[in-house]
């Protein structure tokens, strides 16, 4: 398969062979060109060169209706959902079920149900509107919409980024139990140690080509995947950490902070050139303290300093002028304008820096951003590029460059490296580093424990909405804080 964009070739000649009943897992760096193949198979791109064999017949496909029709189902990493409707009303959105003109909903809601209870989530109401969900259960949501079709073939892109232990091993039940019906899977990650407990075999794109079409996970070793992927070794992902100064003054101080249902009683200090990290499972409170600290939420109780100084309760720009900086989780939703170039997203809250006389001084922003991206290492190195087109690490570096040039001192990071590929995880890893040792106080989330273990100085473990302990990150494990989770869950 080849295809080019506006003179820009994203498929060089990629192969894929996918057998019934497999899961097939498709791995790269963001821009190898994952997502132009899967559009491809999902009626979005047609090819410009190359042949689609579906069950032994040449296909083309040129509609997503018409990859449907075949058995294609594809669920995206971008949650696709329609949050003013319910769950049943997004499931069987754009084949619902009628008569005479008069849709079934009762019977959309039982179908709803049981594809919700075949996904090991039977307690979400079919009537609940997806807007009211996690963004876990709006994948959820999700996947019983691809489930809802006579599918042969599920494409799975990333389905594990919102998920949290528990989920992906239900994930990965639902996984068996398709392939086990004979239904193929493409799953799509960059969780190295997921091929490992639910693949069957591998193809590793790199520069639009196929380095490796078909290898048996079995018999891959894990390194040599990495090379396949980036060309190099890379080892030692996690930078050691700086040796914080004796003297080093406390730029963060969060004290009491609670906000009614969603968790109590937070008290944790960041010292300048510290990382925080935040460990526990999703649904736990951790975003949602993240965003208190930022006033994106107003708190019920409790207060936030910032060198001293006492923020008013939910207000985002108090927090920002005092230095806090906030990189969502949702980047695309919630921090990025992705149909705007890279020096306005840089850009965006420090505009009255490059005001004059009530026009923004163009000139200035694109020098700055330019700054920004040598420092960062952003590439495409373009500060006219749209964000949309830039991959998972280079748009979380356009967010930690809009923090550095509004001068933050306080950066709250929620899933840094969420759909990042290994290659641009250790970049970022780094990046996050250099910020702490240039005397930046840092507050990670990350539902991967070993990321938080590996990148935070301390680490603080939180379960429904309760610090249960607060320990250096050398005095714990991973086995240690799930035994802590586990507990204080039950608790």
């Amino acid at each position: 398969m080849t295809k080019s964009f506006a003179g820009v070739r994203a498929l060089r000649g990629v192969d894929l062979q996918v057998l019934p009943g497999e899961v097939h897992c498709v791995l790269g760096q963001n821009g190898a060109g994952k997502s132009t193949l899967i559009k491809m198979l999902a009626g979005v791109h047609r090819p410009d060169e190359g042949e689609i064999s579906w069950l032994g017949e040449s296909v083309e496909i040129p509609t997503p209706e018409a990859a449907i029709e075949l058995g294609i189902a594809t669920m995206y990493q971008e949650l696709d959902v329609v949050d003013g409707l319910t769950i049943a009303e997004n499931i069987f959105l754009g084949h619902e079920l009628a008569r005479g003109g008069f849709l079934k909903r009762s019977e959309a809601a039982r179908q709803t149900r049981e594809l919700l209870r075949r996904l090991g989530h039977a307690g979400l109401s079919p009537h609940t509107e997806v807007g009211q969900l996690s963004a876990a259960n709006k994948q959820i949501v999700s996947m019983a919409r691809a489930l809802s079709h006579d599918i042969k073939l599920m494409i799975m892109d990333e389905p594990s980024a919102v998920l949290d232990g528990e989920e992906v091993k239900n994930l990965f039940h639902v996984v068996r139990e398709l392939t086990s019906a004979g239904i193929a899977v493409v799953y799509i990650t960059h969780r190295l140690e997921e091929i490992r407990q639910i693949g069957d075999r591998i193809t590793v794109l790199k520069d639009g080509r196929s380095m490796a079409s078909g290898l048996p996970v079995a018999d891959t070793p894990t390194a040599d995947l990495i090379r396949l992927m980036t060309g190099r070794s890379v080892e030692n992902v996690f930078p050691p950490a700086v040796p914080i100064p004796a003297d080093a003054p406390t730029v963060l101080e969060v004290e009491g902070l609670s906000l009614a249902g969603l968790f109590e009683d937070v008290s944790f200090s960041v010292r300048a050139g510290e990382v925080i990290g935040l460990a526990g499972l999703v649904g736990s409170g951790r975003s949602e303290i993240l965003e208190t600290v930022y006033g994106a939420r107003r708190s019920t109780s409790g207060e936030v300093k910032v060198s001293g100084k006492r923020l008013r309760r939910g207000s985002v720009v108090h927090a920002v002028a005092a230095g806090i900086g906030l990189s969502p989780e949702e980047r695309k939703s919630q921090g990025l304008v992705l149909d705007e170039p890279i020096y306005v997203n840089v850009t965006l809250s420090s505009m009255s820096r490059f005001a004059k006389a009530g026009f923004l001084d163009e000139r200035t922003e694109r020098k700055i951003t330019s700054e920004q991206i040598d420092a960062l290492e952003l590439r495409p190195a373009d500060p006219d590029r749209p964000a949309m087109t830039l991959s998972g690490g280079n748009q979380q570096k356009i967010l930690l460059a809009r923090w550095l040039v509004h001068g933050t001192r306080v950066l709250l990071l929620d899933e840094p490296t969420r759909g990042v590929d290994v290659g641009a995880r250790a970049e970022i890893y780094a990046l996050i580093r250099r910020l702490a040792a240039a005397g930046n106080a840092v507050v990670v989330v990350s539902s991967e424990i070993e990321e938080v273990l590996g990148l935070a100085d301390t680490v603080l473990v939180i379960a429904d909405g309760r610090v249960l302990q607060t320990l250096p990150a050398s005095q714990i494990d991973e086995h240690g804080v799930l035994d802590l989770v586990m507990k204080g869950t039950a608790a």
